[in-house]
């Protein structure tokens, strides 16, 4: 969580940069470039091969997921922001999708996690938030906030187009239980959140012309 967080900081720094240089690459192309080293580390991170093979601790992954379930609202806060500044109704109707799905599908799969994995919504109340945690949030928050079309894209490519990188490397070798491992990876990849990821990073690519 800590190393994603800090590429959707220096990538949201990178994005409101090119306002002032001429890009040759797509954005989201550079974007991931210049931050190359600390991307190899989140896709390559021990927890995705450890969940992947179904051997995680039990510990670490409740851990994970109550920290990870609390960017759910401010990422729909985000993506709905994204989906209203999109220039068309076209632009605007995959986001509006995937909006369905995160707030359905996926956050369903947390609440059968937390009753599969003994975690209590007391516990999850009273865990307090990580310092990435707070950081990821008011990352978003910001983006949100900012109005720029292209800051908002900037952090959700990095979320998803990360999550999908990593989820295409390990499901290959992805047991299929317990569901809260396999469904896991199953929700960032695949045809479907492929479609997703390249959807947002077209519309970040698109944005070029108007970061001025």
């Amino acid at each position: 969580l800590e190393l994603l967080q800090q590429w959707a900081g220096k990538a949201s720094k990178l994005a409101q940069q090119t306002m002032a240089t001429q890009i040759v690459v797509s954005l989201p192309e550079k974007l991931r470039n210049e931050v190359a080293e600390l991307w190899e580390s989140v896709v390559s991170h021990r927890f995705t091969h450890e969940l992947a093979a179904g051997t995680i601790d039990r510990a670490v992954l409740s851990r994970y997921l109550v920290q990870d379930h609390r960017f759910i609202d401010s990422f729909v806060v985000l993506l709905a922001s994204a989906v209203a500044k999109a220039r068309t109704l076209d632009d605007r109707i995959p986001g509006c999708q995937f909006l369905a799905l995160v707030t359905g599908k996926e956050n369903t799969y947390f609440e059968r996690s937390f009753a599969a994995l003994g975690v209590s919504l007391e516990h999850r109340e009273s865990t307090p938030n990580a310092a990435s945690t707070s950081a990821f949030q008011e990352l978003m928050r910001n983006a949100a906030a900012s109005g720029e079309l292209g800051e908002m894209l900037a952090v959700l490519v990095v979320a998803e187009w990360s999550y999908l990188t990593w989820g295409e490397r390990v499901l290959p070798s992805a047991v299929s239980e317990p569901f809260f491992c396999r469904e896991w990876i199953d929700l960032h990849s695949g045809e479907y959140f492929e479609s997703v990821v390249a959807y947002l990073r077209e519309l970040l690519d698109r944005e070029e012309p108007y970061l001025s």
